[in-house]
């Protein structure tokens, strides 16, 4: 008896009570649009909401209901039993400007969507057909401007693709960004926004977050640093530098000079006196003379 009574009731509520009069929709609430097509995107909503019931809303339904307006990304819907319905729209975000229309993060083109403040520019390859990008590189940079922070938003002038550096985003007074591919888009913003904080890197020309575990900052002022040979090479061979010559030293041989000395042979009297590093080393005694024995003794005097 329980189970059948179990079953009357999921039998009336699933072909009766589910879609009867008795919790049919009659009061309708969309908010979130700001698109100049809002009164007619919040009357094809009303009009597919007054189909349903509180206790049956078909989400796909209300989504094919506004499948013409390209703005509105996701429908958040909730039923407020017995007759109210909620209906709040997220719409897309214009995140740079292709070809003279507004597009998204993701590529949707948003035409007839007011644009407030600047947007960067991004170069149009071949024409906007349909309602989304169908270039992939161009879908690439509108991903890399659909993730930009905030406070940057207003900053982006120009977003390029380059054969080496990949998607570049130029700012306004400021350095350019390299982000490579479009990937991890999120951490890259991250690691740009934290070396743009950076004292150090004021006045770089180019900041690279390609890796944005290690972001670098280019095109700063060089210092002058002494060259270090790297680890397991031979040394480093220094550029040649011209010294002032010591007075002392012969540059020719990088032996010790001898003094100055006078016509008579002798050192002058004016002047720093040589030190005892730049004296002439001792001369050799001369070989003793040998007889004509060739033994090595000296011959006595005559007489």
């Amino acid at each position: 008896m329980v189970l059948a009574a179990c079953l009357v009731l999921a039998a009336g509520f699933q072909f009766w009570l589910r879609d009867s009069t008795l919790v049919a929709v009659e009061d309708v609430k969309v908010t979130g649009l700001t698109t100049k097509d809002a009164p007619r995107v919040r009357a094809a909503l009303v009009s597919a909401a007054h189909t349903m019931t509180t206790l049956h809303v078909d989400q796909a339904e209300l989504e094919r209901a506004i499948g013409a307006y390209p703005v509105v990304r996701a429908l958040h819907v909730e039923a407020d039993f017995p007759h109210r319905l909620d209906i709040r729209v997220i719409e897309h975000r214009p995140a740079a400007m292709v070809g003279g229309l507004p597009v998204a993060g993701d590529g949707t083109i948003l035409r007839g969507l007011p644009i407030e403040g600047r947007l960067p520019e991004i170069e149009l390859r071949g024409k906007l057909d349909g309602n989304r990008l169908s270039d992939p590189a161009v879908l690439r940079a509108a991903r890399v401007a659909g993730g930009a922070p905030a406070p940057l938003r207003g900053r982006l002038e120009r977003i390029d693709i380059r054969a080496e550096e990949g998607v570049v985003v130029e700012l306004r007074d400021g350095p350019e960004l390299y982000f490579g591919n479009a990937t991890r888009v999120r951490a890259k913003w991250i690691a740009a926004v934290r070396i743009l904080a950076d004292p150090e890197a004021a006045g770089a020309s180019y900041i690279d977050v390609r890796l944005p575990g290690r972001p670098a900052a280019g095109g700063l002022p060089a210092e002058t640093l002494a060259p270090v040979a790297p680890a397991g090479s031979a040394e480093l061979a220094a550029p040649s530098v011209t010294a002032p010559t010591d007075p002392g030293v012969d540059p020719a041989t990088e032996q010790l000079a001898p003094p100055p000395t006078t016509g008579d042979g002798t050192a002058p009297t004016t002047g720093t006196p040589p030190s005892p590093q730049t004296a002439p080393a001792p001369t050799q005694p001369a070989p003793a003379p040998t007889d004509s024995t060739g033994a090595g003794g000296v011959s006595p005097p005559p007489g």
